[in-house]
């Protein structure tokens, strides 16, 4: 079936050429508002800054023990691991790895079901960690939240049974569900809460290190578990988009099996080689839906998705995110921070990143989707698995280019971003 067909009335109706996902956009009903009514602003408490949410760097122990950190010195960047409680505050963090405090999957459930020991390196943070009184205090407290959450006895004892400690502090240090934030919670100078540092107010330099530090994150979860089938990587940008906190964060999970998306790629692959760039890359051009490009990615409208969307697809099909260049990288940061930018902070998205796991060993690139928030799925949806679009994708086009444009002459987007 082809992706695309406009009805005689004006309607579209998509097929996503990957999943099969259909999408119907109807006439008339594309004139709703676009991003979200927030309330008026408020002005911010000097006494709160970088303490505004448990993800800020103020707040670093309202979080589970950093795995890594990525730390800024004048014009490098390197990465910091194995940090003990005392050491939080030495410097500034940039960006934050740490395993979640609620995990979807936890660590009893890798641990029962496949056998899953932490690894040496984490085993070995967690002493050490727990030899200080500050971390010990620190895990201490985390400990007793979850203990609590799950309703488990003893979490209110006036010193934690050591027992308890060894278990929960287990899943604290060799969780498979993880989360790398941002630094900022508002943009610098911001004055009222309406001014949230998003993923298109980092500068494009910012935007790299965020994508690269992900990369190799998600190339993490799969050498040190060896269960896992897939790492899904995502990021929810606002509450009406699932975000527990309106802090720029992505969260990284690994799960035993590749999920339905995968499978259905994975089925359409095996019988044609070439489906990424024949219904990717290759027919957005031939639909004029293509929005930006650099020298080996490329952004376009997409076509089949739940939500209006953009896509950017990296050239090499061939290797996995962590075995791509830091060209490519770069190539594809440049055009994912571009996309936000020019989606713009107030719109709640998804960015949800597709690839090849490395057991795959099918051409399936790198890619990620930002998925626009702006209608909220009914019983229509639930019962006919077609999903309505209030914009159809050359409107999403049309849209994000008028943007691209604006903020290209602005200097605010990355000199390596064609506009289309």
């Amino acid at each position: 079936m082809e992706p695309l067909t406009r009805l005689p009335d004006g309607t579209i109706k998509q097929v996503n050429p990957f999943t099969g996902t259909k999408v119907w956009t109807l006439p008339g009903r594309g004139a709703r508002p676009f991003g979200v009514a927030r309330p008026d602003p408020a002005p911010l408490d000097p006494g709160q800054h970088d303490r505004h949410c448990a993800f800020c760097w103020g707040r670093m122990r309202d979080t589970t023990p950093e795995i890594a950190r990525v730390v800024r010195d004048g014009s490098s960047w390197r990465e910091v691991r194995g940090l003990l409680a005392e050491q939080l505050d030495d410097t500034v963090p940039e960006l934050r790895l740490f395993p979640n405090l609620f995990e979807i999957l936890t660590y009893d459930y890798w641990h029962l079901a496949h056998g899953y020991e932490p690894t040496p390196e984490s085993l070995a943070h967690r002493t050490a960690y727990l030899s200080t009184p500050a971390g010990r205090a620190h895990v201490t407290a985390l400990a007793r939240i979850r203990m609590r959450a799950r309703g488990a006895s003893g979490a209110d004892a006036d010193r934690l049974p050591a027992e308890d400690l060894e278990r929960e502090s287990l899943g604290l240090f060799a969780g498979n569900h993880q989360v790398i934030v941002s630094r900022r919670h508002f943009v610098d100078g911001a004055t009222d809460d309406s001014q949230n540092a998003a993923a298109g107010t980092l500068t494009p330099e910012e935007h790299w290190q965020y994508t690269r530090f992900t990369i190799r994150a998600v190339h993490g979860l799969y050498r040190d578990n060896p269960h896992a089938q897939y790492v899904s990587a995502f990021q929810n940008w606002l509450r009406p988009a699932g975000a527990s906190f309106e802090h720029l964060h992505k969260q990284l999970i690994a799960i035993d099996e590749p999920g339905v998306d995968l499978e259905r790629e994975s089925e359409r692959v095996r019988a044609e080689p070439d489906l990424f760039a024949r219904w990717g890359p290759e027919y957005a051009e031939a639909q004029g839906l293509v929005v930006a490009r650099t020298a080996t990615a490329m952004a376009c409208a997409g076509i089949g998705h739940q939500y209006p969307s953009l896509v950017v697809y990296t050239a090499n099909t061939s290797r996995r995110p962590w075995e791509l260049s830091d060209e490519e990288v770069r190539d594809f940061s440049d055009l994912l921070h571009a996309c936000h930018a020019a989606t713009g902070s107030d719109v709640p998205t998804n960015e949800e990143w597709h690839h090849g796991p490395p057991a795959l060993g099918l051409p399936v690139p790198l890619r990620a989707v930002i998925k626009w928030r702006v209608s909220t799925l009914g019983g229509f949806e639930g019962g006919t698995k077609i999903y309505v679009n209030t914009i159809d994708p050359w409107g999403v086009r049309e849209h994000t280019v008028t943007r691209l444009h604006a903020l290209a002459a602005q200097g605010l987007v990355s000199e390596r971003v064609e506009v289309a």
